[in-house]
């Protein structure tokens, strides 16, 4: 492979690995954002308009996983998550298992994130931005981490 080829490469894995965490650091505001607003026990800021009540989600039982706030539970997974895109390249079994391990979290959270979606729209009928925000995140986070995975295997492949 020419020079030309691997620094192209490594640009565009760099460029995927800068997405992620960007995209976690968004995630790690709006959870924070969420957090802060339940420790402090102040209602987040919210559109409410039409079908979109914050209050009604942030408040409902299923804002709650076995008695944690959801909102808790996201920052700290955020949390992990750029710990370990932050320390993938420095620890030797993140750089034989890093993103193997990422992946599946971020698979988690995608999946939990569309289970939120859901329940936001066929069981309590009202939407906090502030969730959708973080589940549009989730969502680009599991694309861009599963491109990176995808190329992964791929140029680990003989030819």
């Amino acid at each position: 492979m020419s020079t030309a080829a691997e620094s192209g490469m490594m640009t565009s894995y760099f460029n995927l690995k800068t997405i992620s965490i960007v995209l976690v650091l968004g995630m790690l505001l709006v959870s924070g954002y969420l957090s802060y607003s339940e420790l402090t026990e102040n209602e987040v800021a919210c559109v409410e308009s039409g079908s979109f009540n914050c209050n009604a989600v942030q408040n409902s039982v299923y804002s709650e996983v076995m008695g944690i706030k959801v909102a808790y539970l996201g920052f700290g997974v955020n949390l992990v998550i750029l710990g370990l895109l932050l320390l993938e390249d420095r620890i030797a079994f993140l750089q034989e298992n890093g993103l193997t391990l990422l992946f599946g979290i971020v698979f988690f959270g995608f999946l939990y994130s569309v289970y939120l979606v859901y329940i936001q729209a066929a069981v309590l009928d009202s939407y906090c931005q502030w969730c959708l925000s973080h589940e549009v995140l989730i969502t680009l986070l599991f694309a861009v981490t599963g491109l990176r995975l995808y190329r992964e295997f791929t140029e680990a492949e003989p030819e």
